[in-house]
């Protein structure tokens, strides 16, 4: 970020893209930043990705033999697979606004405010860099679509990934949301342990949202989660014939149409992306 430095337009026009310029330079140097730790920080990615993947074959391999596919109308496995692509770019998201406080502890924020840009265009390049590193780590797991009985269909693989990367979006603007309103790292971390399994839980990741009581499945109607493994779910069903998919989110009793599922991911991640701004713009 030391590397910005302002430039003069030639009148109002030059002045406001010179300022654009400038704006979307220091997106790019964040977002640049977060690739870099992708990539020197590979054990830890590794780890991040071995969760999910145990999940997917311990959990789901024991639980095959157990669960008739003609409830779920696939294996489960299979069924378990989008959940577990959702737990892949959790918690990269979520690490976004870890290092949002411990760089304020640090005093690295104080040093990145002194770019000459809007507070709001450094959140945008953090949670920019965060989506796209989360949906990286994604990408990965879906190199094993095939184990699970999943085709390897360009189109199927492209809309998954759009998927993963706007969910991806919506959870990196929600830690951040929450990461703006708190000064400890300690109390992120709490606070994750107490809300994130049961959304977790609550997503329809691991067991059908229907077999949930009542109250249960009303939390799961205001669940960012759910409606994000809804609509790799669905996404899944729509590209393979022979695959079914459960019943998910449901409005008056009604599936919403798949672009409505994402809208409402959509609307959610700029709402929260907003308001984190609005607090980020505060003096510190």
């Amino acid at each position: 970020m030391s590397t910005l430095t302002w430039r003069s337009g030639a009148g109002t026009g030059g002045g406001r893209a010179s300022r654009l310029r400038l704006e979307l330079r220091a997106v790019h140097a964040l977002v640049h930043r977060d690739l870099l730790r992708l990539a020197c920080q590979r054990s830890h990615t590794a780890l991040m990705i071995l969760h999910p993947v145990l999940y997917l074959f311990i959990l789901g391999g024991g639980l095959a033999t157990l669960i008739p596919q003609s409830s779920l109308g696939v294996g489960y496995q299979t069924y378990l697979f989008p959940g577990m692509l959702m737990m892949t770019v959790q918690t990269p998201a979520i690490m976004v606004g870890i290092r949002l406080i411990t760089d304020r502890q640090s005093g690295y924020l104080r040093e990145l405010l002194m770019a000459p840009v809007r507070r709001s265009t450094l959140l945008l390049g953090c949670c920019a860099g965060g989506s796209l590193t989360a949906a990286v780590q994604g990408a990965v797991l879906l190199g094993l679509a095939g184990v699970v009985g999943l085709p390897y269909d360009p189109v199927l693989l492209v809309l998954l990934l759009a998927g993963m990367l706007l969910a991806s979006f919506t959870i990196t603007a929600l830690a951040l949301a929450l990461a703006v309103t708190l000064r400890r790292a300690e109390t992120f971390h709490t606070l994750l342990g107490v809300v994130m399994m049961p959304l977790l839980f609550l997503s329809g990741g691991f067991f059908p949202l229907a077999s949930l009581p009542g109250w249960a499945r009303a939390l799961s109607d205001v669940n960012p989660l759910a409606y994000a493994v809804d609509l790799l779910r669905r996404t899944i069903a729509l590209r393979v014939p022979d695959q079914t998919a459960t019943a998910g989110i449901e409005w008056a009793g009604h599936q919403p149409p798949l672009y409505l599922e994402a809208g409402v991911l959509l609307v959610t991640g700029a709402l929260a992306l907003s308001w984190a701004a609005h607090r980020f713009n505060r003096p510190e």
